[in-house]
């Protein structure tokens, strides 16, 4: 039962969701595309491979399935239905179309540091059965898509208010900043280290622009994409009260902030990242002693060389 433990959360998000009359058939029609999203692009390939890194190709194409769904199927008011789609959707593809550009140019052949990392977690835990914990893990981020990262969307979907509230609108400028500062963040650490591999020092840290600050903007920005349509969806969660289940509701937007942050940080992101980055650059336990891990801030004492 321990294989299966990382399910549980994702599968109450679900019954939840089915729960409710007001999400049902939005829930049914994602809950089937990414069925078929995760079986295809994702299952199989590590079923024939055993390499999770096909993961990286599924998850964000379920998120634009998921957009997609919503916006043509939400009840509520068209513009509000339009933006929180839309905002998914570039979220999907950003990241879909940078997986698929890896896949074509051959990096998916052999498996990503982060995923390599989780083997390594396995162990410690007594996971023995790589091919059925590959599997797990690959669902539960299928399944992830079909609970908690879809409620904040079918939220603010469901309202039919034509007026805007306060909170809505710093929910979608968070998610706009977070969305600009993530892909800058990429663009920086691409551009750096192309630069480097050209100058013959690979090895050398990403210490410039936004990676000055955070160790991982690109994590923090993107758990900050998700905290932005939480945030937005709060107006239209409210307009839910005296409806079946809406506490539980409103508690599940929180845990899908805190599941990505525990994602970001520990299971695919940060740490696994600086596992190996403290292996291969020299200069790693240097940047660390001076530059927050996560949450931006000013930089400590000290320089990398």
């Amino acid at each position: 039962m321990n294989y299966f433990r990382p399910l549980y959360p994702f599968l109450l998000g679900i019954a939840l969701i089915f729960s409710s009359k007001t999400f049902f058939n939005l829930a049914l029609l994602n809950s089937l595309g990414q069925f078929v999203i995760f079986t295809l692009v994702v299952c199989i390939p590590i079923w024939r491979t055993g390499r999770m890194s096909y993961v990286d190709i599924g998850w964000p194409w379920g998120l634009v399935w998921l957009g997609v769904i919503n916006l043509f199927y939400s009840e509520g008011y068209w513009l509000r239905s339009f933006i929180v789609s839309g905002a998914i959707i570039l979220v999907g593809l950003r990241m879909g179309l940078a997986a698929l550009n890896m896949w074509r140019l051959g990096f998916l052949k052999k498996e990503l540091p982060r995923y390599q990392y989780q083997r390594i977690i396995w162990k410690k835990r007594g996971k023995t059965n790589t091919s059925l914990a590959l599997q797990v893990d690959a669902i539960s981020q299928g399944l992830a898509n079909a609970s908690i990262l879809a409620l904040p969307i079918f939220i603010i979907g469901s309202n039919n208010n034509q007026e805007f509230a306060i909170l809505e609108i710093v929910g979608f400028m968070i998610w706009f900043l977070a969305f600009v500062m993530e892909s800058i963040a990429d663009y920086q650490k691409i551009y750096f280290l192309r630069k480097m591999k050209r100058a013959g020092n690979h090895l050398q840290v990403c210490n410039v622009g936004l990676w000055k600050y955070s160790r991982h903007p690109n994590y923090f920005s993107e758990w900050m994409v998700w905290n932005g349509l939480i945030i937005a969806a709060i107006p239209s969660w409210l307009a839910l009260q005296g409806s079946e289940l809406w506490l539980l509701l409103g508690l599940s937007l929180l845990y899908a902030s805190k599941a990505m942050y525990t994602a970001l940080v520990y299971i695919t992101g940060a740490v696994p990242s600086e596992y190996y980055s403290l292996k291969k650059r020299p200069d790693y336990k240097t940047y660390q002693k001076q530059t927050n891990r996560f949450f931006p801030g000013p930089r400590k004492s000290g320089t990398v060389n």
